[in-house]
């Protein structure tokens, strides 16, 4: 195996999104509160976007995170969007709110840089620890990934290395929806870590099956965004942002009934689960109050019977290789 990488502490983070005003509003005491709830709780790692409300995740953060030792936390946040003024412009879905910027797609050497010298004067925080490469994988970009892929490996790739050799950033990846962009990304280049949404939980096990083998033989290291699959294994509805389909809804179904036979807060096992891989660094589940931070906290630190994961596997709603709490 080689060498480690620079990561983030766990096993819990906190996922800035919702603080970008994503999916409802969230006035400014209660992200205040919010972000106060997680350092209570002992969360130590912070990331955020550009993307989020167009900058109003990051300028939340800031506000913040300052107040603290700037040693004492790790942050990131991520690079492909620029922000140029725009007085008009509107809230870009799934954000209800944006600071008056637009968001102009830029992969480049050039744009990569600008973009964390922008970040860190939004957050006036003097460093950033992580810059990832952001949405590489995103249909709704108008591009294939691979087009997509191509621009950031001759522009933003080459640069963040730079940025990292400089001392300027501690580490950098891809923060994406899918395992394809990191498996080649990590063949292709010199990424550190790795934020993979969705697709590393209880409902999703792409990213066991070949990226994840793939960051222990290279030292890497992934952070999971996304452990509820955007709620449904937290009793909601929505799977990757949509209305769950039937078959999702009877998986989560299956898990409920044996976290249910276990007296297991399936909420709790799906954090955990995430926490399990030797790969994963963090987990960071979003937030927008800070009763649901503490939550959280909470249910990382609920014990778990070894018995409920060995009967997911008994009955294949695990494989048998897949990393648990109970080892």
């Amino acid at each position: 195996m080689a060498s480690q990488r620079f990561a983030p502490p766990g096993p819990l983070g906190f996922g800035g999104a919702p603080l970008g005003d994503m999916f409802a509003k969230v006035d400014e005491n209660t992200a205040e509160a919010t972000l106060e709830a997680a350092w209570e709780s002992g969360i130590r790692y912070f990331d955020t976007a550009p993307h989020y409300g167009a900058g109003l995740s990051e300028h939340r953060f800031g506000d913040v995170l300052r107040r603290h030792g700037r040693d004492d936390y790790v942050l990131s946040t991520k690079v492909g969007r620029l922000l140029v003024p725009d007085l008009e412009a509107e809230p870009e879905p799934p954000f209800l709110s944006a600071l008056p910027f637009r968001r102009v797609l830029d992969y480049s050497a050039a744009g990569a840089r600008r973009s964390v010298e922008d970040s860190l004067q939004r957050m006036a925080v003097g460093r950033i620890d992580i810059v990832y490469v952001h949405d590489l994988a995103a249909d709704h970009l108008g591009e294939a990934w691979t087009e997509q892929f191509e621009k950031a490996r001759e522009g933003a790739f080459r640069e963040l290395i730079k940025m990292r050799e400089e001392g300027l950033i501690r580490a950098w990846g891809l923060g994406v929806n899918l395992p394809e962009p990191c498996i080649r990304a990590v063949r292709e280049s010199d990424p550190d870590v790795f934020l993979l949404a969705g697709r590393y939980s209880l409902l999703d096990l792409t990213g066991l099956r070949e990226l994840f083998p793939l960051c222990a033989e290279r030292g890497a290291h992934v952070v999971v965004g996304g452990p509820f699959n955007s709620g449904l294994l937290a009793g909601g509805r929505t799977f990757d942002y949509q209305e769950a389909p039937a078959e999702q809804v009877a998986a989560r179904d299956r898990l409920a009934a044996v976290a249910k036979e276990h007296g297991v807060d399936l909420r709790a096992a799906a954090l955990q689960f995430c926490a399990a891989h030797p790969v994963v660094a963090s987990v960071i589940p979003g937030a927008k109050h800070p009763d649901r931070v503490r939550q959280n906290a909470e249910l990382m630190r609920q014990e778990i019977p070894a018995a409920f994961w060995a009967t997911l596997k008994a009955q294949s709603l695990l494989p048998e290789e897949a990393p648990t709490p109970a080892g």
